[in-house]
Parts: structure tokens; C-alpha cells; sequence
């Protein structure tokens, strides 16, 4: 008579792709920051740079920024979140090109090399807001009173649109090489679009009723509340903001899950 076949034996749980995400990060971490003079310390010296230059510039024209006495302090909180929004697209954006190689491999999917690159992104970027934001304040001896909550929510709301903003791109971008170029020609006025040299409440009506679709115009908005207790941006719609990220993302995941193969073929 014979034997029933042994119950299959359940495999202990699997970091793989944990471990995979982890030692992607370290990669780019090391060719990115490792190979280059200053590593980080220029990550930092970038946009402090970028903000004296406005900073000397814009007091030449005008007595005062927008908010409080700091010129350096206004256009931090403009500047910062922009350009981790920025930052955030681009990397996302060109992830599954810099893993290529590595997605020759089983144990290394899209999935991971989007992961990877955007975890990376949004942490270094954080790290050199807090920095920044440190700095000035230290520098100028500040007594603000900050709150934090509209600080996290508009850093949380601008990594998620760089990371639906790069899906969409990248997907795009491997179906029609030429949206690369379209993208960069049309993402142009968006530093100035932005919020970053004035506030919302400074423009005109029409100016308004345009602006008030750009997202990055309400998270600049949410953060500088944060820094300067006295604004409060009633225009600004988290609702709005979170919406259009989330679409983003849906829809740059969906697509890119089905014509990944696609994309790297052509990217």
C-alpha cells in the first residue's frame, strides 16, 4: 500500500525583496554620492546656493519678501519642496533605464528598481530640507514658531507627486521617445509657476484662477504655513492635491506594469 505524499513544507517568509530594494539604494547611493567630490555635502551646497543668489537678488529689488523679515527663510520654503517634487520625478522617472543591467536578473523586478530609487530620493531630499531649515534658522537666530504637521504633510504630498509625475514620464517616455522632450519644454515655467517667489494671495484673480491648479502651488502654500504661524492659505485643497497624486501614481503603475518590457526596450 503506498505512502500518501508528506504535507509540503511552508517556506520561512522571504525578504527578497526587501533585501533587493535595499541593495539597490546602496548602489545608486555609492554611484551617485560616492563617486563624486563631496558626496552629499554638494546635495547640501546646491540649493543653499540657488537661495543666496535669490536671496541677494530679490533684496535688491524689493525692501521685503512676502512673509516675515527673512528672504532666505521665504524662498527656502519655496524652493525646498519644489525641488524635492523635482528631484523626485526626475530619479523616478529614469529608474528602470539605470537598472537596466539589473533587471536582467529574476530576483529584480521594475517594481524594485521604482522603489529603490524613490525611497532613496525622498530621504536624501528630507535630509537636506531639515538641514537647510536648520541652518537658516540657526544662521539668522530665528524664534520661530513652527508646526510641524503642515511641514510633513507638504513634504509627504510633494514625494508623491514626484513619484506619480516619474511613473507617468517614464512610462511615456518609453512609448514615445519624443515626450522627453514635450516634458521638458512644458515642465519649464514651472519654477516660475510654483510659488516659490511670492505667495498665492499676491497674484491677481486671473493669475489665481490659473495657479490654483498647479499642486505645487498648494504645497508650497501648506509648508510655509507651517514656518510662519501667521498664514494661513485658505485656497490651499488637500483633497486636490492628494487626488492628483494618487491618479498619477494609479495610472503610472497600472500602465507600467503591462508595457515595462516595452519601455526598456525602447528607453
Amino acid at each position: 500500500m503506498t505512502q500518501p505524499p508528506p504535507p509540503p513544507q511552508l517556506a520561512p517568509p522571504s525578504f527578497q525583496n526587501a533585501r533587493t530594494i535595499v541593495a539597490l539604494m546602496l548602489r545608486e547611493m555609492s554611484s551617485t554620492y560616492g563617486s563624486s567630490p563631496g558626496g552629499y555635502i554638494w546635495a547640501i551646497l546646491q540649493p543653499v546656493g540657488m537661495l543666496l543668489i535669490l536671496s541677494v537678488a530679490f533684496s535688491l529689488l524689493v525692501r521685503s519678501p512676502s512673509l516675515g523679515t527673512s528672504f532666505l527663510l521665504f524662498y527656502a520654503t519655496g524652493l525646498l519642496p519644489f525641488t524635492q517634487y523635482g528631484q523626485i520625478a526626475q530619479k523616478t522617472g529614469a529608474a528602470l533605464r539605470y537598472a537596466r543591467a539589473l533587471l536582467a536578473y529574476p530576483s529584480v523586478t521594475w517594481a524594485d528598481a521604482i522603489l529603490g530609487r524613490f525611497i532613496l530620493n525622498v530621504l536624501t531630499s528630507s535630509m537636506v530640507f531639515c538641514i537647510v531649515m536648520f541652518g537658516i534658522l540657526m544662521f539668522e537666530q530665528h524664534q520661530a514658531i513652527i508646526d510641524m504637521r503642515p511641514i510633513l504633510i507638504g513634504l509627504l504630498l510633494t514625494s508623491m507627486l514626484g513619484l506619480g509625475v516619474g511613473l507617468v514620464n517614464a512610462v511615456l517616455g518609453g512609448l514615445y521617445p519624443i515626450w522627453d522632450n514635450i516634458w521638458s519644454i512644458v515642465s519649464r515655467p514651472l519654477f516660475l509657476a510654483s510659488a516659490i517667489f511670492y505667495i498665492y494671495e499676491d497674484l491677481p484673480e486671473t493669475a489665481q484662477n490659473i495657479l490654483w491648479w498647479n499642486p505645487l502651488v498648494h504645497i508650497s502654500g501648506i509648508v510655509r504655513s507651517g514656518f510662519f504661524p501667521t498664514y494661513h492659505p485658505d485656497y490651499v485643497s488637500l483633497p486636490y492635491c492628494f487626488g492628483v497624486s494618487m491618479v498619477l501614481t494609479f495610472f503610472g503603475l497600472l500602465f507600467m506594469g503591462s508595457q515595462h518590457t516595452v519601455v526598456l526596450e525602447r528607453r
